[in-house]
């Protein structure tokens, strides 16, 4: 079987066409977060994959669920999921929805992992430098790793900057063995 984002890609980028014409991306977020939590919960899930069940059966047990996060194009949305057997790529279809999302509101999630907790000063000085970097908003989390010795690692995407110790040290020891 196709991987599952692969799968769930076209879907995602429906929803988000969907939501980008209507200017709110915010209800297609909470019914696309919810259906996930939901799919994958125990007490539904049994359904899902139940060929006893019937998939009217299933799309009506699904919209019951999800009425406080329904929106008008959203339950036309979950019973092309059902009717074409795709519940199980719900939350893969929310992730990539996400990132769509992100890239148009030019928005970015970093983190920045160091030895020793960062100050909100030392935050803000990342953040900015993140923001000029990428030339987008910069969501900011902040962890600690006393493993990395001292320094830091920021990841923001697919690009990684690695200025801790550790990291440092394992390059030293990789160009010394090479």
């Amino acid at each position: 079987m196709a991987e599952k984002s692969t799968i769930a890609r076209p879907y995602a980028q429906a929803v988000f066409e969907l939501a980008k014409a209507s200017g709110d991306y915010t209800p297609w977020t909470r019914l696309l977060q919810r259906a996930a939590r939901v799919v994958v919960d125990p007490a539904l899930s049994k359904y899902i994959d139940n060929p006893l069940v019937s998939k009217d059966t299933l799309a009506a047990l699904l919209l019951e669920v999800l009425a406080e996060q329904l929106i008008p194009q959203g339950k036309s949305f979950l019973q092309v999921l059902v009717e074409n057997k795709r519940l199980a790529v719900v939350p893969e279809i929310a992730v990539i929805f996400e990132q769509l999302r992100a890239d148009a509101e030019r928005r970015i999630d970093a983190e920045v992992i160091s030895a020793f907790p960062l100050s909100p000063a030392q935050q803000q000085v990342i953040s900015a430098g993140l923001k000029k970097r990428l030339g987008r908003e910069v969501n900011l989390v902040a962890k600690v790793d006393a493993a990395l010795i001292g320094g830091a690692v920021v990841r923001a995407g697919d690009m990684v900057i690695d200025g801790s110790v550790t990291g440092q040290l394992e390059k030293l020891a990789y160009a010394l063995a090479h």
